[in-house]
């Protein structure tokens, strides 16, 4: 009996034995292979990066999101406006005889152009100003420093990402704004280049912005080291930042001076061309030695003949105009 329970026994075991390492332990080191072959091949955050974006993940994906959102209503209002303008004629026909019919197009530039100018403002108070003073104030600083982590690192790791993502995002909507400007920028006078709608929103000049917003409103949390106090102080700091740029930002450009052909003294002058998207900075006569007078000097004359006279007693030949090109 004994010898014919054993080899059953034996049997059944090896059976199950024969069972469990084909269907059990064989898939699971397949699948084993298979995600770690997986994960391999997909990128991952590991370490502060890791513990960075976990920490501030909400305020980039937000930043992320609104920025994907807000190309894609530019998208569509350039679709919409190269609508019109292909059944309107363009470029064969002056837009500005087109004032009513484009002013819908002009007051969207507008309503954009409102939103990406707030975009520093919001970053710097948002974003910038609790990157650090959250961790000071609540003590997380301190855990990291424990850790093996120096804090260089963690600080390069902080600043890095958060200027990795207002970089892309502020690049991304300069961009797709200035694709969506450049058809009509020298061709409608809605569109003042020189103004901070236009100017803050196109080229370097929002990811400049932006940047040093962001920057600026850290620096702040890490002297103040509470959250609340150093976002209203960036608050403050953002906006006159925005004021003393936009008070300057012209004497950054180089003028260019045109002037008119010389004529005699006395005779009509006729204004230099200068480029219609050019910002004029001064207009003045010039005389037959080359010293500048002002253009009203000559005004109070009655009559066209009194000017004529006035003009040729002032040695007045031409006209200079000061202007900076919109290149």
């Amino acid at each position: 009996m004994s010898t014919f329970t054993n080899p059953s026994a034996d049997a059944k075991n090896g059976t199950t034995n024969r069972t469990m390492n084909g269907t059990m332990n064989g898939p699971r080191h397949g699948a084993r292979h298979a995600t770690t072959t997986e994960a391999a091949r997909r990128p991952r955050l590991s370490g502060m990066t890791w513990l960075v974006w976990r920490q501030h993940r909400a305020a980039f994906w937000t930043i992320i999101a609104a920025t994907v959102l807000c190309t894609a209503w530019i998208v569509y209002q350039r679709g919409q406006m190269m609508d019109f303008l292909d059944a309107y004629g363009f470029p064969a026909k002056n837009l500005d005889d087109a004032e009513k019919e484009f002013q819908p197009y002009a007051n969207a530039f507008t309503s954009v152009t409102t939103g990406l100018t707030a975009i520093p403002v919001m970053l710097g108070v948002l974003l910038g100003a609790p990157l650090l003073a959250g961790d000071l104030e609540n003590g997380t600083a301190k855990l990291i420093a424990a850790q093996s982590v120096s804090r260089d690192r963690w600080l390069a790791t902080k600043l890095g990402l958060a200027g990795l993502v207002v970089v892309v995002s502020t690049v991304a909507l300069s961009a797709v704004f200035t694709w969506w400007w450049n058809p009509v920028k020298t061709h409608s006078m809605e569109f003042d280049w020189t103004s901070r709608d236009f100017f803050n929103t196109t080229g370097p000049v929002p990811v400049a912005l932006t940047l040093l917003s962001v920057f600026g409103g850290a620096a702040i949390g890490v002297a103040l080291r509470r959250t609340l106090m150093a976002m209203v102080v960036t608050l403050g700091f953002t906006v006159a930042l925005q004021a003393v740029w936009h008070y300057f930002t012209l004497s950054l450009g180089t003028i260019v001076t045109a002037t008119s052909k010389p004529a005699s003294p006395g005779s009509p002058v006729i204004f230099p061309d200068v480029p219609r998207t050019a910002h004029e900075i001064d207009s003045s006569y010039f005389t037959g030695v080359g010293k500048l007078i002002d253009l009203n000097t000559c005004a109070n004359a009655l009559t066209e003949h009194a000017a004529q006279l006035c003009m040729k007693k002032a040695d007045i030949v031409g006209v200079s105009v000061d202007y900076i090109p919109m290149s």
